[in-house]
């Protein structure tokens, strides 16, 4: 999948308005009580932007889609946001060891190419005792899953990438350099978009 998409990102906040409404508490939960430095990975279009911009914190972003850059440093201007936007992929975080304090991920690891390196990279990317706070809709049970299974192929041509069947908590758990505090579902979503998770996991 291309990292450029200007359909999808011209669609994405037009198609996804009504659903952000319900969207709104658990952002909320994702980036409530952060401090310090914070890095949103796969900042999309900057959905997350208002949540974070006025908790005082040195807030950086990654997005790999130009177009949505460009949309998210828009918002980041509508909404009075400081925030350095820069291109990159979750799979090959452009900074350094140790660099933040915390990482917020919402709806990005279903579109990675790989979860795990993703994973490791949240893990390399935050310094000691620092945190990650995710939401992402994850791979079903039984007969849902199956669906999921089939509908996944035609599903990421039309959704910038995005599987339906990824079994993300997975990659956390197994992660030697993360520990899993809180893992939960939550009640948004609907099938095959469903279920969704909200995990807070801690850099050893």
């Amino acid at each position: 999948m291309s990292d450029s998409q200007p359909v999808f990102a011209a669609l994405y906040d037009p198609v996804t308005r009504l659903a952000e409404r319900r969207f709104g508490p658990e952002r909320e939960w994702l980036t409530e009580g952060l401090s310090g430095r914070v890095l949103d990975l796969g900042c999309g279009t900057g959905a997350t932007f208002p949540y974070l911009c006025d908790r005082d914190l040195d807030l950086h972003a990654v997005e790999p889609d130009p177009h949505m850059r460009k949309r998210a440093r828009r918002r980041a201007t509508d909404v009075g946001c400081s925030v350095e936007i820069h291109t990159g992929t979750a799979e090959s975080v452009p900074y350094p060891d140790g660099s933040f304090d915390a990482v917020v991920v919402s709806l990005v690891l279903c579109s990675v190419s790989d979860v795990e390196e993703s994973v490791e990279e949240i893990a390399r990317v935050l310094a000691p005792g620092g945190e990650c706070r995710f939401l992402e809709h994850v791979r079903a049970d039984g007969r849902q899953a199956r669906i999921q299974e089939a509908l996944t192929p035609c599903w990421r041509r039309v959704a910038g990438g995005c599987h339906l069947d990824r079994e993300t908590p997975a990659a956390f758990v197994s992660n030697p350099d993360l520990r899993v505090e809180t893992l939960q579902r939550v009640p948004i979503g609907f099938p095959p978009v469903a279920p969704i998770l909200r995990g807070r996991v801690v850099r050893e």
